[in-house]
């Protein structure tokens, strides 16, 4: 492993850095302690910056030589509205916040970059740090973008980073095209006609008719799209009644579909509305569907990919990085900037668990889990690459 030797001095201050922030979480749109703590340490550290993107997005610029290329490294600051169950010292001090994603740690990574990059400058042109807000459903990434983040930092493409418990420390993982999925959510409610529920023939039971739409809602998986293209369609509520005797008037349906096209999402939410209305018709009912788009598929371009490839291999060497990694159906508002700029999105391992401190939950540590701790032996790793990144992609003529 090639770390660069400062960085590795900086160690400590970078995990002082990421258990402040990880003891002080806030949540999406309301994080103006840490968007504070951020834009000190860049103007500390002698870097311009830009605020308010996205409502409490930092961009620090580092300039260098008179190049007008540029590059955008950036990392998500927001928390998870969980309690945290570990007692360490650094735990969460906001009741029912909690940073259970390592947005803290991806935070302190980029920070780490920074200060290499603001001391050492070996490169040519400008690296703009971009901190966003909202990652976590509040679509902070196309926030910053709406209010300007590529007209105000003009950038050539645009690199993410997201670390991953189960993966070996010192390992990194990544795939060309789509490598995390569309996240969309759904919300039908079925209009029946309520009865006692021993009178059910002067009814039109609405939670019969539910049940059959769910059923039937799964052949979309299995009989209408490829079977070679991926989708989750799941039914994570349903909602009908409150008495033992009444058929209620309404039922409802409530859940998520994940995909890696467009093309598949249209066709999954299509075939769901026609499904769920004739479905009510034959019954005598009625439906009202809602299907909610929340984030895209993230898909990484094949030639940006390419070269983050060969700079991951430069830092953890060939047999530490997986250059076909298999995607996740979880989902990421990179995906926006992906869309917007050329890019790439990769993830840094994070172990198994065995890093936390004393007084960590007993739960596994995993993301979205009130157990979950970020591995600090990442902050040099992830700095490390994120500056070789930049000094290659920016490299002097």
């Amino acid at each position: 492993m090639k770390l660069i030797d400062p960085i590795i001095q900086f160690h400590a201050e970078l995990q002082k850095i990421r258990r402040d922030i990880h003891a002080h979480p806030e949540l999406c749109y309301e994080e103006h302690r840490t968007s504070e703590v951020v834009a000190q340490k860049l103007q500390e550290w002698d870097i311009p910056v830009i605020r308010g993107l996205g409502g409490t997005g930092v961009v620090g610029v580092i300039k260098n030589g008179s190049s007008s290329r540029a590059i955008g490294l950036r990392a998500d600051i927001d928390a998870l509205p969980m309690q945290e169950i570990n007692t360490f010292p650094h735990a969460s001090k906001n009741e029912g916040k909690m940073h259970a994603c390592g947005h803290d740690g991806h935070t302190a990574m980029l920070l780490g970059a920074a200060h290499y990059l603001s001391q050492h400058r070996q490169f040519d042109g400008t690296v703009y740090v971009i901190f966003q807000p909202a990652e976590e459903g509040g679509g902070g990434a196309r926030r910053m973008i709406e209010d300007g983040l590529f007209d105000q930092c003009p950038m050539e493409a645009v690199f993410g980073m997201h670390n991953w418990p189960g993966a070996e420390v010192g390992t990194f993982g990544v795939t060309p095209g789509p490598m995390m999925a569309s996240s969309n959510e759904f919300f039908v409610t079925v209009k029946g006609k309520g009865s006692h529920a021993a009178q059910p023939h002067k009814s039109v039971d609405p939670i019969m008719v539910a049940v059959q739409i769910a059923q039937s809602w799964q052949t979309i998986i299995s009989r209408n799209k490829s079977p070679l293209d991926t989708a989750v369609l799941s039914i994570t509520q349903i909602h009908a009644g409150s008495a033992t005797n009444v058929i209620a008037d309404d039922a409802k349906l409530v859940g998520t579909v994940r995909g890696f096209t467009t093309e598949v999402i249209d066709l999954v939410e299509s075939r769901m509305r026609a499904i769920a209305e004739h479905t009510a018709a034959a019954f005598g009912a009625e439906v009202e569907f809602k299907f909610k788009r929340n984030y895209p598929p993230l898909v990484n371009h094949a030639k940006e990919t390419a070269f983050c490839v060969d700079v991951m291999r430069g830092v953890v060497g060939d047999a530490k990085v997986d250059a076909q990694v298999e995607p996740t159906m979880g989902a990421e508002d990179f995906a926006f900037m992906l869309q917007a700029k050329p890019g790439c999105y990769v993830f840094i391992g994070n172990g198994e668990g065995e890093h936390r401190d004393i007084g960590h939950g007993l739960g596994p540590c995993n993301l979205h889990n009130p157990s979950y701790d970020f591995n600090d032996d990442l902050l040099p790793i992830g700095a490390t690459y994120w500056v070789r990144l930049a000094e290659s992609y920016l490299a002097k003529s």
